[in-house]
């Protein structure tokens, strides 16, 4: 179910250990993604199969507040890449394009981005409004 909770769970997968002070943030965010997925959808609720996009897009959203406003607060985020590059016999492959190129800024406004962009997905559940 998307909630605060499943929103926290998703936090702390992050390295992100959510705080007595980030509650209210977090109801907020759940509601204003909650609110923009009903008037997307012109529906009551937000369907089954877009609650892992939506607790992405309140994580999101969520992650660019505490940026904005707390930047310091982030320093748990490991946004380096998990798998630079796998070698198998004489084929190698490099995940991490432009390494080196990206400050941890730009990292985490790229994944912050990424967290918020499902309008596509959103899309498939909307409805007419007469």
């Amino acid at each position: 179910m998307f909630d605060v909770e499943a929103v926290k769970e998703r936090l702390t997968a992050f390295g992100y250990e959510t705080g007595e002070g980030d509650d209210f943030s977090l109801s907020f965010c759940v509601e204003k993604v909650r609110g923009s997925i009903r008037n997307r959808t012109h529906l009551d609720i937000v369907p089954a199969g877009l609650e892992a996009a939506a607790v992405d897009m309140a994580a999101g959203e969520f992650l660019q507040a505490k940026k904005t406003f707390a930047p310091d607060s982030l320093t748990g985020l490991d946004l380096g890449a998990a798998v630079k590059q796998i070698q198998a016999g004489d084929t190698n492959t490099v995940f991490a394009t432009g390494e080196g190129s990206l400050t941890a800024e730009q990292r985490l406004d790229i994944f912050i981005r990424r967290l918020q962009a499902r309008e596509s997905e959103i899309l498939h559940y909307r409805r007419l409004k007469w």
